[in-house]
């Protein structure tokens, strides 16, 4: 009996923090947006919190999750999310980086970090979809897109790739007294505001540029670490695109939480 496998888009969320959670409209929104996916065969997830080099694929058996963050209640470290691991797709991940000279490495003790399963126990909550997630070796846009474009094939075998970071990203910016959706910097504002018409018009080389193109670049992005996992999406993307929306938009404390997919 063959199985048929549903090509996947790519998607690139704003994953916010662990207190998320408390976020009902923002689980709300998680929620609906992947009920209206098929459900993929696995998830290849890349995280604004691994950058390491060569590209490495976290666990492919299921491990602890990696609580990478501090201070925060207790609660949030007893959150778990046992998704089956993904040694199948790790071995294909493996053949497509490895057959263009893209070096990779393992960390089979690697459970996923916050920005991998803060969003998916929202969007997949019974965790039964097979997880690996690899580490950014690099926050340089342009490769990035290209290992974007090396993974590509695996959407055709029903494999949603996902880019985790957050659309602006400037915690000196959170105001965390106010209310959660206060009216935004001008920073922020201006910065979503660019990086939504950019990616509307497919202005990749602008992107590419984006620090020097995109208004207030350096204040919406300190560190790019946030934004880079959008370039791996774009460039899963980039050579089949039949169409993009941005699914989720508004502000958490300031941040746009933009989050689009790419079909």
């Amino acid at each position: 009996m063959t199985t048929h496998l549903t090509r996947q888009p790519v998607l690139y969320l704003s994953h916010g923090a662990p207190p998320l959670a408390d976020d009902a409209l923002w689980t709300e929104q998680l929620a609906a947006w992947s009920a209206d996916l098929a459900k993929p065969s696995a998830i290849l997830i890349v995280s604004a919190h691994w950058e390491e080099a060569p590209l490495t694929l976290g666990a492919t058996e299921t491990v602890p999750l990696t609580y990478d963050f501090w201070g925060f209640p207790e609660r949030y470290y007893r959150v778990r999310y046992p998704a089956p691991g993904a040694p199948e797709l790790a071995t294909k991940v493996r053949k497509l980086l490895r057959s263009a000279d893209t070096p990779v490495a393992d960390d089979p003790a690697r459970g996923l970090d916050h920005g991998a399963y803060v969003p998916l126990v929202e969007m997949f909550p019974a965790a039964d979809v097979p997880v690996l997630q690899i580490s950014m070796p690099t926050l340089d846009p342009a490769t990035l897109v290209e290992i974007g474009r090396k993974l590509a094939p695996l959407r055709e075998e029903g494999v949603l790739i996902v880019g985790s970071g957050f659309f602006t990203h400037n915690l000196s910016g959170l105001s965390l007294s106010r209310d959660p959706a206060h009216e935004p910097p001008g920073w922020s504002a201006e910065f979503d505001d660019w990086g939504d018409r950019a990616i509307t018009d497919h202005d990749l080389d602008a992107l590419i540029d984006f620090q020097r193109k995109a208004p207030a670049a350096r204040l919406a992005h300190p560190r790019t670490e946030h934004f880079a996992p959008l370039f791996v999406a774009l460039g899963a993307s980039v050579d089949s695109l039949r169409e993009q929306r941005a699914v989720i938009d508004g502000f958490w404390y300031g941040l746009a939480k933009r989050s689009w997919q790419f079909d």
